[in-house]
This record gives structure tokens, C-alpha cells and sequence, in this order.
């Protein structure tokens, strides 16, 4: 095995810092080339799919921040800083992220478990005037990291912790497949309402009553109710962002999720919420199966606030401390669990229809949810007794296979990066 040796980022290869096209000229949008911003999923190691695109017209007027397949995408910038993907495809990313195009002494594969080694100290390397940190351009590529000089090396390396990655984004794809059958059962359901009637056919399409709902502006199935969102709440839970270490009589150790952490909660990428420490006497904030998790503050101009995330029953097996909400989050227990998977689904049907940006304010430059006013003006329809406990299994078992693949992703997770430094300074060789 090769030495190591400590390199600054610049002599990696190409540092680019992306930027975004104007708004002013739609058609720099369009079907065909990824722009990625940290809102996208960096679930994976590699990325295949962005929430917008470029036409050949924005390409073009952004040539210059072109990446080809197999940069390296790193965030510098807010709560998502120093996460990490490659390209398969052209794309282009927005001022919110430095990628580098590598030059042919190193590989990229290795060069991305590298930078996902050093995760703290890019969070570390950050600066700011605010609580916003921030790694610039300069400061990025002057940063210092130990890597192997021989790209033979580099490749074994990589292919061994490559091996785990596929088995996640296998994991990953099985998830998505599952998350798919699911939300097109709810549209079937709670939105087309062919749901299976006391014959199992579908009710609406075998003539089954419906009637006007003024709320809603629709039919809706015979014996539903419709009531607001903030009708299905009993209560509402405090947040606590406590101390990083022990001391005193903060002594309950817990996860605390933010805004940065609802997709991950989601299963749609990994999940690192900080360790924090709460006094035992804030027990009662600690989250519970079926509790709701609502992003108030935060966001960005193409992603609202209004992200939301829901405790399963079997999400424990993922953290070995109890979760509990920040600041930047409000947490909801709703009068009937077996309402939550409805509930989350409708949530996230108008968070994904932009529905969400129509009840947002800002406060010192941070885009803040107006929750009142969204729970107390949007109705939701409210299922018969079988229609509900249906769907509720229905999703109950999905979430566990959900649940136990994102455990199993946890652990292979856990292991490639427990193997990373072992392979780095030799205490486990690689033959090939």
C-alpha cells in the first residue's frame, strides 16, 4: 500500500462554484439537464434526479458551471453542509455547493469516501457572520486532507466500499419502490375514493353515493366527515435544544431533529440528527410513536417550509436515544393515531402541489411557516371506520419493511465508514 500524503482540495482537480439562472428567463428551465441544490436528495452516492432541470438554452448560458458525470458535489453552505454525492449525468448546481472535477491523478470514488471521512472538519472549516455557516470557494479548496499517492490504491479501496454502497441504494430503491405502491394507493383511495366498498370493489367507480362537500368544493363518499387539519391535533409538544455535553442535571441524552433532518426521517436520506442533552424534567417533550414533525422555519425560494415527517412505531430500532424537537420544528399528536398515515399523506399532497409557499411570512430574513393559519383553512376528509383501519394496516406493515431496510442501510453505513480509516492507514489490507 501506497503512503499518504496531506494534499490541499485545489490540487484534487477543478474546484466550481455553481450558480443559479435567472428566474427572469423561464426558459433557461426545462426537462433535460440536472440543477441540483442541496434540497435535492443526497441519499445515495450517486445522484440521478433533481427537483429542477435545464433547458439546452440555460446549459448553455451556464457552460461554464458545467460538471461532467463522476464530479464531486459537496454543500458548503446552512444546516446541510458537507454532504456529498457524485454525478452520473452533465449537470449543473446552484452557488450553495463546490464540486470538483477531477483531474486523472485521483479517483473519484475514493476522493468522495474521503470527503465523507472529513464531513466535520468541512463543518468545522465553515465561517459566518450569522448563525448561517458558510465555506467559500477560496477557503474550500485551501483545506488540507490525507490521501493516498498512488491511484492503484485509491481504485481498491474504493471498489471495497463501493460494495456496500450498492447494497444501500439497492435498500434505497426497494424503499422508494415501497413509498411509490403506497402513495398511489392513497390518490386511489382518498383522492379518486375507490376504495374497496362492503363487495371490495371500487366505490366510487361501482356507483357508490357521493354527495357535495361545500369545505372541499367536491363529492365525497356517503358518511364522511370533513373537518380542518388543526381538528385531528390533540396537542402539541415543546422543543428543547438542551446542551451538547452532560453537565449538571442535563442528563437525558436524545437526538434532536431540525429542519435538516425531516428527509432523513423520511427514509429518503441518511439521518444525523446532533446529540444533545435536556433535563430529565423536559421528559414530556421527547417524541412517541405517531407523533408528527412539522418544519416552521427554513426553506429556501424553490423549497417552502411545511416539510413534515412522522414517528413510526418502528423507528427506534434506527436511534439508540429518544428524539426530540428543535426550534426550527413543531411536533403534533394527533386525537386519532390511526389517522396518521392519512394525515401525512395529505400533508405532503399539497406540500408537493406548492400549495405550502402560500402560507409563509419572514422574520429577519428566514422564512418561517404559517402554521395557525394552514391548519385552521384546509379541510381534509375523513374516512369511514374500514376505510381508515385499512389503510392504517395497510401502511403499518409497509413502514416496517421501510423501517428494517433504513436499519439495515444504518448499519452497512456504520461499517463502511468504520472501515474507511482502517483501510486508510493500513490496518486492513486490500488484496485484489
Amino acid at each position: 500500500m501506497s503512503k499518504i500524503q496531506k494534499k490541499k482540495i485545489s490540487q484534487f482537480g477543478k474546484t466550481i462554484t455553481g450558480n443559479t439562472p435567472s428566474s427572469s428567463y423561464p426558459d433557461h428551465f426545462g426537462l433535460k439537464y440536472m440543477f441540483i441544490t442541496p434540497s435535492d436528495s443526497f441519499s445515495n452516492k450517486f445522484i440521478n434526479t433533481s427537483e429542477r432541470y435545464l433547458s439546452d438554452i440555460g446549459k448553455r448560458k451556464l457552460s461554464s458551471k458545467l460538471l461532467p458525470p463522476k464530479s464531486i458535489l459537496i454543500t458548503c453552505i446552512g444546516s446541510a453542509m458537507g454532504k456529498i454525492v457524485l454525478n452520473k449525468f452533465d449537470c449543473v448546481t446552484n452557488q450553495q455547493i463546490n464540486s470538483i472535477v477531477v483531474n486523472d491523478l485521483y479517483d473519484s470514488d475514493y476522493l468522495y469516501y474521503i470527503f465523507k471521512k472529513n464531513y466535520k472538519l468541512l463543518r468545522n472549516a465553515s465561517t459566518g457572520s450569522t448563525a448561517v455557516p458558510i465555506l467559500n470557494k477560496t477557503d474550500f479548496d485551501n483545506l488540507e486532507l490525507w490521501v493516498h499517492e498512488n491511484k492503484e490504491d485509491q481504485q481498491k479501496i474504493a471498489s471495497i466500499l463501493s460494495d456496500l454502497d450498492a447494497k444501500i441504494e439497492l435498500n434505497n430503491k426497494i424503499n422508494t419502490e415501497l413509498e411509490a405502491i403506497a402513495k398511489a394507493l392513497y390518490d386511489y383511495w382518498f383522492v379518486q375514493f375507490d376504495f374497496p366498498d362492503e363487495d371490495g370493489k371500487p366505490y366510487k367507480s361501482s356507483g357508490g353515493e357521493m354527495v357535495w362537500n361545500e369545505e372541499l368544493k367536491r363529492d365525497i363518499p356517503m358518511g364522511w366527515k370533513v373537518k380542518t387539519i388543526g381538528d385531528l391535533i390533540s396537542e402539541y409538544k415543546g422543543w428543547d435544544w438542551g446542551k451538547d455535553e452532560e453537565t449538571w442535571n442535563y442528563t437525558q441524552e436524545v437526538f434532536c431533529i431540525r429542519g435538516a433532518d425531516i428527509n432523513g426521517l423520511n427514509g429518503k436520506e441518511e439521518c444525523n440528527p446532533p446529540k444533545r442533552f435536556i433535563l430529565e424534567k423536559n421528559g414530556h417533550k421527547l417524541l412517541k410513536s405517531y407523533d408528527l414533525i412539522v418544519e416552521i422555519s427554513g426553506g429556501s425560494p424553490t423549497q417552502s417550509t411545511g416539510r413534515i415527517a412522522y414517528v413510526s412505531s418502528t423507528l427506534s430500532a434506527r436511534f439508540n436515544h429518544p428524539l426530540i424537537c428543535s426550534n426550527f420544528c413543531k411536533a403534533l399528536t394527533l386525537k386519532d393515531y390511526e389517522l396518521t398515515h392519512n394525515f401525512h399523506y395529505f400533508w405532503n399532497r399539497l406540500y408537493d402541489n406548492k400549495i405550502l409557499f402560500w402560507y409563509e411570512g419572514k422574520t429577519s430574513g428566514i422564512k418561517n411557516f404559517l402554521f395557525d393559519s394552514f391548519v385552521d383553512t384546509n379541510y381534509i376528509a375523513i374516512p369511514n371506520q374500514q376505510t381508515k383501519k385499512g389503510f392504517f394496516d395497510f401502511m403499518e406493515n409497509t413502514e416496517r419493511k421501510r423501517q428494517k431496510t433504513l436499519e439495515e442501510n444504518k448499519k452497512l453505513s456504520e461499517l463502511r465508514d468504520w472501515l474507511l480509516p482502517m483501510l486508510m492507514n493500513g490496518q486492513v489490507e486490500v488484496a485484489m
